[in-house]
């Protein structure tokens, strides 16, 4: 045992705390680094950092070495702020200027499970009231609860914070300000804290808690059980106040004392000692010193209380406050000490600013408080030193020592008593103290030690400029522990505990505080440092050091030698041991090394029970139980390696069983022994040997009896395969390790565990030995059979624990294979148990009886094989290796206990993950379940007679309709993770289509829109909205979360969901909804409700409602599809708009009747712009290379149809559609399409005039704008009449979509024209001249 330390807890959220707390700070440090460059700068970063060679590196883990020393640059910001740390290590204040962060414990638990403290950001704000005061000093102090309940733990911590302004303000844990009050007007130096401690002896004087505030020439104490009350009525205040939304009254000012400090020429630190008594000797030297030979000396001793102040000239100041009374000690100097006693009076300040609500603003001109005036104290004497300088001083836990540090970079030690400097250490410039109080441990002091018990301080130095941290031995003791830390950490020392404690109230507490902490801000870790008493204690006198000594070197023997100098060196050690508990600790150490050989092990722990000398009872139980663990250790090894041949008997119906199951094995066998290849380590795996300290480890001896302890499966495995390895596969003699085993008292359920765990983990090996299952049959047999395993008086009509146990093990279990053949050779097993209890029995037992019994106990293994077989079936199609490409990470395990704990839809998740791993498509999936194994597997390349013989075992939890439901449901949960895949999103729709029952497809529908579709909607149908136009890929990830092209299949799939559910609402009354079965095996089914189950709960919707969404989304998914300029919202009215994102049951107030003209004219806009931009691409793809053509959506011909359809329900007149349709078709070259449609139109007069138009364009295009005009063409053009002439040159062909028309489609639109027009139209002459001109160019071609 020697000194250490360690960590306890970790502060979080630095990098936050550091930038709230510098914020005003980082702009202004670009400027000063390019500054900097040109100058030449002392660097002392690493002043006295020379190497320390018995210092030694803490081993915490994070940071060491050049990480740390990188890790810290970052770091000496902490040396700018304030900090402060509750004793009780729950609260922790960093403060810089006006600012401060409040940092409060909690409990974490990381990635291995384990639970740790940890200190985060709980408040953080400004401190500062008065403009212009900083932070100058703060102090946490915990205050005790008053409840009888209480057992040590504070109730709440107040921070003190002190300012630069001279105000002293107090504060609850979350930022409250409870009271403030102006002490003087100088700066705040220090502030420091006593609280109650229990008086070790009699004669020493108890002292009373109190709070000092240090000034630059002042110094004030206030009382700590006044200061006490007063802050528990103001935090009650305050909370009263907040629960009644009232105003908070104004408390009362608190009593102080206020000492003047003469005589210093500067104070920077201060400590009070407290109240102490002069002893009539030292009086009366006074006296005759001070008085001479005359002076008269009163009969009662004074009481004084003692204050110690470093700084300079002196260097050193003790100051002596009379209590209690003003009359003078001597005559001499009677008006000098009365009149200073007499206005020492405890007064009220006047100073007192008043409470406010923080949301209250501060009046612009306030009167400042009057500040009473401080009692003059000189000093009585001192340290002088005209040159040194005090920069702090730190007082120990029992008052009679104090460390101070100067800028000499020494440390001196003061007798706080005597007044004098007793020790000094060199080189620790900038050093941070602190003191560690030790008590002697129970049983470590000799039995004629007096009590109370002994105390030991040690001096904790930090010193910065080397990164170490030191222990050291007072008051002439020794350095005995030296550590290597950072060089910007903090040693935080608080000094006191909690306050409100007091001689009563403190019985039987167990104060949980913290002496010492270091803050590294580098890692953020607080560790405290940890001091044996013993260390304390010269070498000379202290056996137990010497022990400890000895220990010391075993430990270094364990690590580097091995081999019989192990053992005569270990042997000789542990002889020289005379400690008991060292004795005992040592011998712990020796079994638990990995190098040393049993023989050696048992050899000493034999001569150590056999030594006359061992008298300690603990020690004798250790050896003696530690051999019996040995010996079985070695006889077990010693059986395997002998071999013997077995015999098993009754295997036949375990044969037959095997046959029945042999070819799914085998194929389970083929799947899993394929799986990739992976790094293992030679120590983990299952065929290492266990070494002996594994063994002993994991066992434990109670009198006679072994017994195993539990501990992680990986351990139990190998400790299986140490006893049964060698059995199962025929290497080792069975029944004499199983005889061995008895005999030790091992319980029977803990050998049966092991035999289970080391079975079922060991899995791949098993298959691969196929006489490994008569073995097993031949141990179950043999632990059956043993003594308390299972009982003679068990009732048979009750299920039978040892039975149980390996069924419970066997549904629990991932192994498939294993558990099945563990549960049919158990099955076997049992049946031949309970056959002869039952023939033992007969002359006791009814025979009706017997055979209920019988059947009882078999039954639950008839229903464990069966489910465990339908487990194989179902594990062996998911080790199916997925398609490269796919996702879907590693191969699912599943057990029957996992099976029954996931509900009735747990079967059908699995598989629908195993489709959605092999990217099975949905018409693929149905033609599979339809045709079964007459499919080829190089068609669907997955082996499809193991998805057949899945579903023929669970022909109800795998149905059609749950199998797509819950494939629909994996696509969409797929998408939701990965919506750049727009497939997902297709095949779960096209899943969903498949499904053959309205109710589930209703309530499928419904969830897959509120759950995962309408938000992503929502927020597509506002952008397009607010852009007016089909957005970029940027903004549909920023508002969609995904790409513009997977935006566009997401809205194509809302359109085709929201068709689904309007269909299956329309046939949902023609259906009885389906009733959901299980299969009898798995009737005992618990957990969540299946997907299915909670479609078939789901409301019925509002039909009108979701029509209003599918034409929103048919919108939206045309606008993205054509790239078009469009507010989708806008084509609505008010209540169109107010209708949408609604819930889809809820009744909505739909618009009826007609629309305004204005809406009308827009939506006609927009359906003429979708038909113009749908001709477009069908012209661009006839034009481009068979090779090069997409399969767009745009290009799908069912455009044409469904914006007709929109404009019925847009309320557009049809006709304007197909005009414009017929149109772009022939503007386009599309004639023979144009022709089609042509057919359907109404208003031919108008489709007439429109294309007269287009057939001017052309012939304009053909006669006056092209490049080669031949000569016949010019001569028609002079033959046309004046009027056609004329009519043709104001055409613009510019306008055509497709200008290099044939004649022989312009010959024909021109006769069509002339078949729609009417004689007496206006323009039929103009159609007859066309005529002509076309022939004529026709000819002449």
């Amino acid at each position: 045992m020697s000194c250490c330390l360690f960590e306890y807890c970790r502060v979080q959220e630095l990098k936050v705390v550091r930038e709230f707390l510098f914020q005003s700070q980082q702009n202004n440090n670009s400027s000063a680094d390019k500054k900097g460059e040109n100058e030449l700068v002392w660097d002392d970063s690493n002043w006295g950092s020379w190497d320390n060679p018995e210092a030694k590196e803490v081993g915490s883990g994070e940071t060491t070495g050049v990480e740390e020393d990188t890790a810290a640059v970052s770091a000496p910001w902490l040396q700018d702020c304030v900090v402060s740390l509750s004793p009780c290590s729950d609260l922790m204040v960093v403060a810089k200027g006006s600012k401060a962060v409040f940092l409060s414990a909690r409990w974490q638990t990381d990635d291995g499970g384990r639970e740790g403290m940890t200190l985060a950001v709980s408040w953080s704000g400004t401190l500062s009231i008065n403009e212009g005061e900083s932070v100058s000093n703060v102090i946490c102090i915990p205050l005790a609860s008053q409840k009888r309940s209480s057992t040590g733990r504070p109730d709440w911590t107040c921070i003190v914070v002190g300012f630069s302004s001279g105000y002293v303000r107090f504060y609850t844990e979350s930022g409250v300000l409870l009271l403030a009050q102006l002490l003087n007007e100088d700066p705040v130096l220090r502030l420091k804290c006593r609280t109650y401690e229990i008086p070790r002896h009699p004669g020493v004087t108890e002292q009373h808690e109190e709070l000092s505030i240090l000034y630059p020439a002042a110094l004030v104490t206030i009382d700590g059980f006044s200061l006490f009350q007063s802050l528990r009525a103001c935090r009650n205040q305050v909370a009263r106040a907040a629960a009644a939304g009232s105003e908070v009254v104004q408390p009362p000012p608190l009593a102080y004392k206020k000492w003047g400090l003469q005589d210093m020429d500067a104070i920077v630190d201060h400590s009070s000692v407290g109240i102490m008594t002069l002893c009539v000797f030292d009086q009366m030297r006074n006296a005759s010193i001070l008085g001479g030979f005359h002076a008269s000396v009163k009969g009662s001793l004074p009481a004084m209380s003692q204050y110690i102040t470093v700084g300079g000239g002196p260097y050193t100041g003790f100051y002596y406050a009379i209590e209690g009374s003003s009359q003078p000690l001597l005559s001499h100097v009677a008006l000098a000490v009365a009149s200073k006693l007499t206005s020492a009076l405890f007064t009220a300040a006047s100073g007192w600013l008043g409470w406010k609500k923080q949301n209250e603003e501060e009046p612009t001109q306030k009167q400042k408080p009057k500040v009473e005036p401080a009692t003059p104290l000189a000093v009585r004497f001192g340290l002088p030193d005209s040159r040194r300088h005090g920069e702090s001083i730190c007082l120990s836990p029992c008052n009679t020592l104090a460390g101070v540090t100067d800028d000499f970079g020494r440390v001196m030690l003061l007798d706080v008593g005597r007044g004098i400097a007793i020790r000094m250490w060199k080189g620790y410039r900038d050093a941070q103290l602190g003191w560690v109080q030790v008590s002697e441990g129970r049983g470590e002091s000799s039995p004629s030690a007096p009590l109370p018990r002994r105390h030991a301080q040690f001096l904790v130095i930090y010193a910065p400029r080397r990164g170490i941290l030191e222990v050291w031995g007072t008051q002439q003791g020794p350095r005995v522990g030296a550590f290597t830390v950072g060089k910007h950490c903090r040693l935080l020392y608080a000094g006191y505990r909690l306050m409100g404690v007091n001689s009563v109230t403190s019985q039987g507490w167990q104060l949980h505080t913290q002496q010492v902490c270091l803050f590294d801000p580098a890692t953020g870790a607080l560790r405290t440092v940890t001091v044996p008493f013993h260390l304390a204690l010269s070498d000379k006198k202290s056996e137990r050091a010497k022990d400890l000594h000895l220990l010391k070197r075993l430990t270094t023997l364990l690590k580097k030698v091995e081999g019989n100098y192990l053992e005569s060196e270990a042997q000789r050690v542990l002889l020289d041991i005379k400690h008991p508990a060292i004795k005992k600790q040592a011998l712990e150490s020796l079994l638990a090394n990995k190098n040393a050989p049993v023989s050696c092990l048992t050899n000493i722990t034999r001569l150590l029970l056999a030594n006359p000398e061992a008298v300690d009872e603990a020690l004798l139980q250790l050896c003696s139980s530690q051999l019996k663990l040995l010996q079985l250790y070695t006889d077990i090894q010693q059986l395997h390696s002998t071999v013997e041949a077995s015999t098993d008997a009754h295997t036949k119906p375990v044969r037959e069983e095997l046959a029945r199951v042999s070819l799914i094995l085998q194929r389970y066998t083929e799947l899993t022994s394929g799986s990739r290849p992976s790094v293992s380590f030679a120590q983990d795996s299952p065929d290492a040997s266990l070494p002996v300290r594994g063994f002993l480890s994991q066992m434990e001896c109670e009198g006679e009896e072994i017994r195993v302890v539990p501990g992680p499966d990986a351990d139990w495995t190998q400790l299986g395969s140490f006893l049964f390895w060698g059995c199962l596969i025929g290497e080792s003699p069975l029944q004499k390790v199983c005889d061995t085993l008895q005999e030790t008292g091992i319980s029977p359920q803990h050998l049966l565990s092991l035999l289970l765990s080391v079975w079922l983990h060991r899995e791949k090996e098993v298959l691969k030995k196929p006489k490994a299952v008569r073995h097993l049959h031949t141990l179950l047999t043999a632990l059956s059979s043993m003594k308390g395993a299972v009982e003679s008086s068990w009732d048979m009509q009750c299920v039978s624990p040892w039975w149980q146990q390996v069924r419970s093990a066997c549904v629990q279990s991932h192994s498939a294979a294993a558990a099945l053949l563990a549960a049919i050779v158990a099955h076997r097993a049992a049946k031949d148990n309970i056959t002869s209890l039952a023939e033992t029995k007969v002359t006791h037992t009814h025979t009706d009886s017997e055979w209920e019994a019988v059947s009882l106990e078999l039954e639950q293994w008839a229903v464990c094989v069966r489910q465990l077989e339908d487990v194989l079936a179902l594990q062996t199609l998911l080790c199916v290796a997925p398609l490269k490409g796919t996702p879907g990470g590693a191969t699912p395990h599943c057990s029957v206990k996992a099976l029954l704990e996931g509900g009735r839809g747990g079967i059908a998740d699995s598989v629908a993950k195993w489709v959605f791993r092999q990217d099975l498509a949905p018409e693929r999936l149905k033609d599979m379940l339809k045709c079964g194994c007459c499919i080829k597997e190089c068609v669907f390349c997955v082996p499809p007679e193991l998805l057949v013989s899945v579903c023929q075992r669970f022909p109800d939890s795998l149905s059609p309709d749950l199998l797509f439901a819950h494939c629909c449901w994996e696509y969409v949960v797929q998408w939701n993770k990965y919506p750049e895949e727009g497939r997902y999103l297709c095949c779960a729709v096209e899943h969903l289509k498949r499904v053959s029952s309205p109710h589930i497809q209703l309530g499928i529908s419904s969830m897959m829109w509120n759950t995962f579709l309408v938000k992503r909607f929502s927020a597509a149908a506002f952008l397009m909205e607010k852009v007016g136009k089909a957005p970029k890929d940027r903004l549909c990830r920023r508002d969609v979360g995904m790409g513009d092209g997977a935006t566009t299949s997401f809205l194509g799939s809302c359109v085709a969901l929201l068709q689904i559910l309007m269909e299956a609402d329309s046939g949902i009354e023609e259906v009885t909804p389906p009733e959901l079965c299980v299969e009898e095996v798995w009737g005992g089914a618990e957990g969540p409700a299946s997907i299915v189950e909670l479609a078939l709960e789901q409301r019925g919707i509002h039909y009108p409602l979701v029509q209003h969404h599918c034409l929103l989304a048919t919108l939206l998914h045309t606008a993205m599809t054509f790239n078009l300029r469009v507010k989708p919202l806008s084509l609505f009215d008010s209540k169109g708009k107010s209708a949408f994102f609604r819930e889809l049951v809820s009744i909505q107030l739909m618009p009826s009747g007609d629309m305004d003209p204005g809406l009308v004219s827009l939506r006609q806009e927009f359906l003429l712009t979708v038909l113009t931009g749908w001709v477009k691409t069908q012209s661009e793809a006839g034009m481009a290379p068979a090779s090069t053509r997409l399969d767009l959506d745009s290009g799908d011909e069912t455009w044409p149809s469904l914006c007709l359809d929109l404009g019925t329900l847009l309320q557009v007149n049809p006709d304007i559609l197909r005009r414009h349709l017929v149109c772009e078709l022939y503007n386009h070259g599309l004639d023979p399409r144009a022709e089609q449609v042509m057919l359907e139109v109404e208003d031919k007069d108008v489709l007439g005039s429109q294309l007269l138009v287009l057939t001017g364009q052309r012939l304009s295009y053909s006669l006056l704008h092209t490049q080669t005009q031949t000569k016949p063409a010019m001569e028609l053009l002079a033959r046309l009449p004046p009027t056609l002439c004329t009519w043709l040159k104001a055409m613009d062909p510019s306008e055509l979509g497709c200008l290099s028309v044939p004649l022989s489609q312009t010959s024909r639109l021109v006769s069509r024209l002339i078949e729609i027009l009417p004689e007496n139209h206006g323009q039929y002459s103009l159609a007859l001249h066309l005529l002509e001109a076309v022939e004529v160019l026709q000819g002449e071609d």
